[in-house]
């Protein structure tokens, strides 16, 4: 990913990006700089943190990366699954309803989620909901699109 241009957020910006993720995510970024960062060869900005990048933008929706969701672990829009997922979704595999354990009920089909390990909860992915949360344990079939997961290209990124 060949950085294209960085700029800090103004205050105005950096409210919007902190109230959205505290009322979709329930997590609290608080951080002392917020700097945007846009790229020639990738369609996506990510927002460095503090000098980390914890946000990015999926299909225009600025959102928490794995490495944002593992420092600010989310209360909501999480889906969880079992250690044997945990290599598929690690490779970028979509996630599929037999490895799901539990997803919280707040989750919509199109809405961004992180999907968590079960056994520590650390964050594997951010993916695209295809289902309700409520409809997403159980035998068969597609529930999630992983779109970042980890030792992915953002994962990999830092400044």
């Amino acid at each position: 990913m060949d950085v294209k241009s960085r700029h800090h957020l103004r205050s105005d910006e950096i409210s919007e990006l902190e109230d959205a993720l505290a009322e979709k995510l329930g997590v609290d970024l608080d951080g002392d700089s917020y700097e945007r960062v846009e790229f020639d060869d990738v369609d996506r900005e990510v927002v460095l943190v503090d000098g980390e990048p914890l946000v990015a933008s999926f299909d225009d929706e600025l959102f928490l990366t794995v490495v944002g969701a593992n420092e600010h672990p989310p209360e909501n829009h999480v889906v969880t699954v079992d250690s044997g997922a945990i290599s598929f979704v690690s490779d970028g595999a979509n996630i599929m309803r037999p490895g799901i354990v539990e997803a919280t009920d707040d989750i919509a089909p199109g809405d961004l989620v992180i999907v968590v390990e079960e056994n520590h909860g650390k964050a594997l992915a951010v993916g695209r909901a295809e289902a309700d949360g409520n409809d997403m344990v159980g035998d068969s079939g597609k529930v999630v699109e992983n779109l970042h997961h980890v030792g992915d290209e953002l994962y990999e990124f830092h400044v």
